[in-house]
């Protein structure tokens, strides 16, 4: 089933493919498959040119935490725009900058209290990995410069975030223009060997990173990891000791251990950071998309205080030397205190729970479905596998849920769902049979 735009959407359309090359997208495609022009969303809807309505049910990539419009954060954002729109963060600050970085620092009990600011979640990485690799050189062991990440794990398409994703697509291109790192194995819970469960997964893929740092610890400067969830690799879960174990590893053998949040972290897993659910906090901490409840671009590194101080010198060359022009731009910041005010004010963290739990008695249709496979959930992210699912796959069922009224992205044979916190248990039945209905047409002969 092919989606026809509106008329009204047409003239949007043409312009758009004439001027606008679109992120992760083969634009010949669009010949058969018309762009969607949006001008207008609403809480969990997008409404196109031509008053067709769409359900969001990835919260437009993850980043629109609280739907779209959220009129606390339109306030927070105008009241800022009224006083200070930007200003360079090198010898100049703010309050809405301070007052960010103060409140990130504090839900980390202060165990990471130095916040360094970006625009993108791929930005994140790069910092993480130049934070990391440049402290021990400031620390005399140059040597320590190589990375550890997952198989299937994603962080980013810089070139520094590409060297530590494992996913083919994004990744072979470009080839040749990256310093590799080692991948070792994922705790995907989904490997299970007969009579193993999540928690003997994590404990095996423990293992190998222990087995691989007793040799190469020397040259080993941090593992980076999604906590819980590797998200565009297949929304792979895993179980948190192996959060456990890495923390443990890392201290160990003397490697920092990067979380990257940007997609778990703000309550996506159930608890405001995934990595809180081992009872663990990393060295440095990548947090992006819903920090400004998906309003403006803003990306932040957390890091600890041990390793703020490697940095804290009279030589400039020992300083962390990275920048971007809108680091900490105050309408950003701005934005994400109104989400952090949201999370106060709202529970949020408690009411997702009950909201995920009413939802689970939704998703019968889909649990019970012969072709569905490795049904899962963690937190307020919804998942399953398509058994036998064809080539292009993902592409047919897409174009089918739009056809429903649904924002739905496979990953590959993966479906999920990363609603905005503000979905009703209406909405969400709606998605649940606007999923069924879409697998049914994508897996038509």
């Amino acid at each position: 089933m092919k989606h026809e735009p509106a008329a009204a959407n047409a003239a949007l359309v043409e312009r758009s493919l004439r001027a606008v090359w679109h992120p992760c997208t083969q634009m010949k495609a669009h010949e058969r498959f018309p762009l969607i022009p949006v001008v207008e969303a609403r809480g969990c809807w997008l409404t196109d040119a031509g008053g067709r309505r769409y359900l969001d049910a990835v919260s437009s990539w993850w980043v629109n935490l609280f739907g779209h419009g959220e009129p606390r954060i339109v306030h927070a954002v105008k009241a800022q725009l009224d006083r200070l729109e930007h200003v360079l963060l090198a010898g100049f600050t703010h309050e809405p900058v301070i007052q960010l970085s103060e409140r990130l620092g504090a839900l980390t009990g202060g165990a990471l209290g130095h916040a360094f600011y970006a625009s993108d979640g791929a930005s994140a990485t790069e910092i993480a990995l130049k934070m990391s690799t440049h402290y021990w050189r400031n620390c005399g062991r140059p040597g320590k410069n190589r990375f550890l990440c997952l198989a299937g794990g994603y962080h980013g398409e810089t070139l520094g975030a590409l060297a530590v994703t494992d996913v083919p697509l994004f990744r072979d291109a470009y080839e040749p223009l990256l310093r590799a790192a080692a991948t070792l194995p994922s705790p995907d819970w989904r490997g299970a060997a007969p009579g193993e469960d999540a928690a003997a997964v994590a404990q095996r893929a423990a293992l190998a990173l222990e087995q691989h740092l007793e040799a190469h610890a020397a040259s080993t400067a941090a593992i980076i990891v999604e906590p819980l969830v590797q998200c565009a690799g297949g929304m792979a879960m895993h179980h948190p000791g192996y959060l456990a174990r890495v923390r443990a590893l890392c201290d160990r053998f003397e490697v920092h251990f990067i979380a990257d949040e940007i997609a778990v972290g703000f309550g996506r897993t159930g608890t405001l950071f995934a990595h809180e659910q081992a009872g663990v906090r990393p060295d440095l901490l990548c947090l992006s998309k819903g920090i400004t409840g998906g309003f403006l671009p803003l990306s932040v590194v957390l890091s600890s205080d041990a390793l703020y101080a490697a940095f804290y010198d009279d030589h400039t060359a020992r300083g962390f030397l990275h920048s971007h022009s809108y680091t900490g731009n105050p309408l950003a910041c701005a934005a994400a205190l109104a989400v952090l005010d949201i999370f106060r004010d709202d529970h949020v963290i408690a009411a997702n729970r009950a909201r995920a739990q009413a939802f689970d008695a939704l998703t019968g249709p889909l649990r019970e479905d012969g072709r569905v496979r490795h049904f899962r959930r963690s937190g307020m992210i919804w998942a399953f596998d398509v058994a036998g699912a064809p080539p292009g796959f993902a592409r047919r069922y897409a174009e089918a849920a739009l056809a429903e009224g649904a924002l739905i992205r496979p990953l590959g044979e993966t479906v999920y769902f990363m609603p905005p916190y503000v979905m009703e248990a209406g909405e969400f039945a709606l998605l649940v049979r606007a999923a069924r209905r879409a697998l049914d047409t994508a897996l038509e002969a």
